[in-house]
């Protein structure tokens, strides 16, 4: 779109131009600029040029076909995102449910270990009692013998009350032989519950190792890759450790000019260094995932918008990684994230460098997490 001033007795034209146009309009900005910078109703002009030509380059549009697809791939990275987030959730509620099930088992442990202190208690009270008696029957024994020669009704008293004894002897010794047995079968439960209790800690143990061992290993491989590119912190590249995982951030001027999916030759130093460290750790998957910024690409024949920019420069990163390498493709992932996932909200230009970047994302299995989880 092109005004001229009517103040200086010039005519006002607005012209729409398709987007193959645009650098013609541009200079023809420049020309209209020249002209209409004496008054501020001439600067509002230039304002509303400005927005008609964003309006035509934002008129290009994707097919419908392409876009489905790249949204499908889209939703596949979400979905796998989302997998690995259900396995960790689901990690983590695995090992508080055998945290809590070890304290349930350790407070049943104290507790049998109290009841088995109180079956002691009242075995040696029932033996005091029973020595007791042993003792008063032997009494009882003499009176008898030297009862005998008394009366007959004396007598049968007696022998009444030596029944008696008898009798209530015989029951301590059936309560203490049933407290003997009780007291057997609560011992081999507890007996049962510590070997239990012993197993789920060596699986507890275990899985705090496996964790532990993880973690240490993410540490590592951290510092291995951050050693390696040392050279280029400072120009662009960035290393750091988020969920378990290792980040390498690339901003585009590391690796792409603007627009291009052609990585430069100081980009192409930095992957192969990134390649040696990734081909000695061979339990690491690899994810590369492209940025652009929210500013339309102006399609040409082989990108057509942000989405194939991101993509076609995963592709290209992830195809030097493996050029003259022994990574397994197994192991990696290209992806498009087009301007869908920016680092810096803002509309600006610095905002928009940060998003303009590539990202490694190095992730350790968990396969042997996963066997002793099923195991278990």
């Amino acid at each position: 779109m092109i005004i001229f001033n009517n103040s200086t007795g010039n005519f006002i034209t607005i012209v729409f131009l398709s987007c193959t146009n645009t650098y013609f309009i541009y200079l023809l900005y420049i020309i209209t600029n020249y002209f209409l910078n004496l008054n501020m109703m001439i600067i509002k002009l230039k304002h509303l040029l400005l927005f008609a030509l964003i309006i035509n380059i934002l008129s290009s549009c994707v097919p419908a076909k392409q876009f489905e697809g790249l949204q499908n791939t889209y939703l596949n990275c979400n979905e796998e995102r989302e997998l690995l987030k259900e396995k960790n959730k689901n990690l983590n509620v695995s090992n508080t449910e055998l945290e809590s099930k070890y304290n349930v088992i350790e407070n049943k442990l104290l507790n049998l270990q109290k009841d088995s202190i109180d079956h002691e208690y009242k075995l040696l009270s029932t033996t005091q009692k029973y020595d007791k008696l042993n003792r008063q029957y032997s009494n009882l024994q003499k009176t008898q013998e030297q009862l005998l020669r008394g009366s007959a009704k004396e007598t049968k008293r007696l022998l009444i009350e030596l029944q008696n004894t008898q009798g209530n002897l015989q029951e301590k010794e059936d309560r203490l032989n049933e407290l003997k047995t009780n007291l057997n079968i609560e011992q081999n439960n507890l007996n049962n519950l510590k070997k239990e209790l012993e197993t789920r800690n060596a699986r507890l143990v275990e899985l705090e190792q496996i964790l532990h061992k993880k973690d240490s290993s993410v540490n590592v491989l951290k510092n291995n890759v951050s050693n390696a590119l040392l050279g280029f912190t400072n120009k662009g590249l960035q290393v750091y450790q988020k969920n378990g995982k290792v980040y390498i951030s690339l901003e585009e001027k590391l690796l792409f000019k603007s627009g291009s999916s052609d990585v430069d030759s100081k980009g192409v130093l930095a992957l192969k260094k990134l390649a040696e460290v990734l081909e000695k750790n061979k339990d690491i998957n690899i994810m590369v995932e492209g940025h652009t910024d929210n500013q339309s690409y102006i399609p040409d024949e082989a990108i057509k918008d942000n989405w194939d920019l991101s993509v076609k420069r995963a592709t290209t990163i992830v195809r030097i990684l493996m050029r003259n390498s022994s990574i397994d493709g197994k192991r990696i992932i290209a992806s498009g994230r087009s301007k869908y996932l920016p680092i810096d909200p803002a509309k600006t230009d610095a905002a928009r460098r940060k998003n303009r970047r590539t990202e490694i994302i190095l992730t350790p299995k968990l396969d042997e997490l996963l066997k002793v989880l099923e195991n278990n």
